[in-house]
């Protein structure tokens, strides 16, 4: 019995030392295990906050891409035409007022101040949105100094000089498509085009004179006075007045597509240098619309011809 109460703690001990020697069987394994389930919640929050910040990020740049787009598409268009109108307002009051003033001469003239015809010896800038680059030159370098037509148009008299570059001095009218625009001299997009104007190409005729007096306006946004100019069909009337005096052009031909540097289109005796079959043969009193094609690109041109059927008073 002694002897066996000996054995005893030895075997206990050897229990004991064993177990100390096999620890990843107790509770070094459940320390592990709890490590495990720790690391992993954590890195399921960081994609958490990744995934959100990402989706935030791109919520943030719809928004402000979508604002872009409104204020482009729509903002520009009612900001352009509010001052358009009021700009052709203006040009008929002061029209009315100068008229008023003026001694009878027994003839209508286009006379002096907002609503004289300019000089269009200097060309505009190139590159507004419905431009035909590299205007004027030679083909169309009268400087609208032409003699008057067989219409009977009378010359520009009491200037005491060119008004602005950038200064609305017609009114041009579209009757088929309710267009009412002011016309300025060049073509430059922050100065003339974005204001919802028409722009005159320098070195081109002036209205009712003989050659091609050309024209480009926005055919989309910034007030977009030529977006259906394509809809126009022979026959129909572009009016164009000045101080004194209104010139009735008819549309005559359309090419609807085009190179921006096919300057041939607004030449003196407007052709087509890309496509010949477009245009005329001989001289005449034209009036060129162009503006950019498709829409909301730039990267072609739509032409509008016509020529003048009437020169009357105001």
């Amino acid at each position: 019995m002694p002897a066996v109460r000996e054995r005893i703690p030895v075997v206990v001990q050897g229990q004991q030392r064993g177990r100390r020697l096999r620890p990843g069987r107790g509770r070094g394994r459940r320390g592990r295990s709890a490590a495990g389930e720790y690391a992993r919640p954590v890195r399921g929050r960081a994609l958490a906050r990744a995934l959100w910040s990402g989706a935030e990020l791109a919520v943030t740049a719809g928004l402000v891409l979508l604002l872009l787009v409104v204020h482009q598409v729509w903002w520009t268009n009612r900001e352009a035409r509010a001052g358009a109108r009021e700009q052709v307002r203006a040009l008929e009051r002061q029209w009315a007022a100068a008229e008023g003033n003026a001694a009878p001469s027994g003839g209508a003239s286009v006379g002096a101040g907002a609503g004289e015809v300019p000089e269009a010896d200097q060309a505009g800038d190139a590159g507004g949105a419905g431009e035909v680059p590299e205007a004027g030159g030679a083909d169309g370098a009268d400087g609208g100094r032409g003699s008057p037509g067989a219409s009977g148009a009378p010359s520009p008299r009491g200037r005491t000089g060119p008004p602005r570059w950038d200064r609305a001095y017609a009114v041009l009218r579209i009757p088929r498509l309710g267009v009412v625009a002011p016309v300025a001299r060049g073509t430059d997009k922050r100065n003339v085009l974005d204001k919802g104007y028409v722009g005159h190409y320098g070195g081109t005729a002036q209205p009712g004179q003989q050659g091609n007096f050309a024209l480009a306006g926005h055919r989309n946004t910034h007030g977009e006075p030529f977006r259906y100019i394509n809809r126009l069909r022979a026959g129909d009337e572009l009016i164009v007045d000045v101080q004194g005096r209104r010139f009735t052009y008819v549309v005559g031909k359309r090419l609807e597509q085009t190179s921006a540097r096919d300057t041939g289109v607004i030449a003196r005796v407007p052709r087509s240098v890309v496509k010949p079959g477009y245009g005329y043969a001989a001289p005449g009193f034209y009036i060129t619309l162009t503006t950019c094609t498709p829409e909301y690109t730039s990267r072609y041109r739509l032409v509008v011809w016509g020529t003048l059927a009437s020169s009357e008073e105001r």
